[in-house]
This record gives C-alpha cells, sequence and structure tokens, in this order.
C-alpha cells in the first residue's frame, strides 16, 4: 500500500509547528505539531483530549466554521490534525492562531460532560491551556 503524507514525514528531523501535508479535492490536510516526534515529551492524554474539545468548538464556531471538515489528534499525541475546505496554508495559520488564542480565554471544556463526550472524566483545562500556551509561541515565531 502506499504511504499517507503524514509518515512520509521524517520523523526524526520534524519539529513542532504548523504544516500543510497536502491538497485533495481542495480539501488542505495541517499538521499541528505541538511537540518533538519520538522526544519522550508527548501530550498527556487528558490535555490533548481537552485540546480537542476546546479547538474543534472554537474553530467551528470562528469566521470559517463552514470550512471546517475535521480536527483531532493524533495518535502518537503530538500534535494534532485540521482539514479545511478551500483554506490555504497562510490563512489557515492566522484562523490556527485566533482560535487558539480564543481557547485560552474559555474557563471550561466544551462538551465535557457525561451525557457529550465517551470519556467525559480524562480532562485536563490546566494542561491543554499550558500546551496552548507552548504552541502559540511557536506558531507565532
Amino acid at each position: 500500500m502506499d504511504n499517507i503524507k503524514s509518515f512520509e514525514l521524517d520523523h526524526d528531523t520534524l519539529t513542532p509547528g504548523f504544516y500543510c501535508l497536502g491538497e485533495a479535492h481542495n480539501v488542505y490536510t495541517y499538521d499541528l505539531r505541538f511537540k518533538y516526534p519520538n522526544g519522550g515529551d508527548y501530550l498527556s492524554y487528558a490535555a490533548i483530549h481537552s485540546i480537542e474539545h476546546l479547538f474543534a468548538t472554537v474553530i467551528r464556531n470562528s469566521r470559517i466554521k463552514d470550512d471546517v471538515v475535521y480536527f483531532g489528534p493524533m495518535g502518537c499525541r503530538t500534535g494534532c490534525y485540521l482539514l479545511l475546505f478551500g483554506i490555504k496554508e497562510e490563512e489557515a495559520k492566522q484562523v490556527t492562531i485566533e482560535c487558539f488564542e480564543k481557547c485560552l480565554e474559555l474557563d471550561y471544556v466544551p462538551g465535557s460532560e457525561k451525557k457529550q463526550c465517551g470519556n467525559y472524566k480524562e480532562h485536563d483545562l490546566q494542561g491543554a491551556k499550558k500546551a496552548i500556551i507552548e504552541y502559540l509561541e511557536i506558531l507565532k515565531k
């Protein structure tokens, strides 16, 4: 089988950042890399779960809400994937920064009640915010 785009990245040299993995049918896939791959420092399950809830809610209420296809965590816990319809890299990065800044304003994790979430006990708002602050520093360089 053919490798998917993210498997073609050299994870020995990949650094935290914002990367466009490609476009298909006007859907752009972005790699929001918070941590160094295989570096031993990963997002905790609870923090990445909360990042998923925070960012997914904020971006689906943003100015590009109709162009959001998907947002979710990487299984390796080094970051997240963001799929956007028709939004090219420069605008996608700017919207990502705006949305993460709005995430920091929230004092709760959206959708984290038992009726709303399949693992409602595993959230970490403070851990998520710490990771978001660190990631924003990388994005704004």
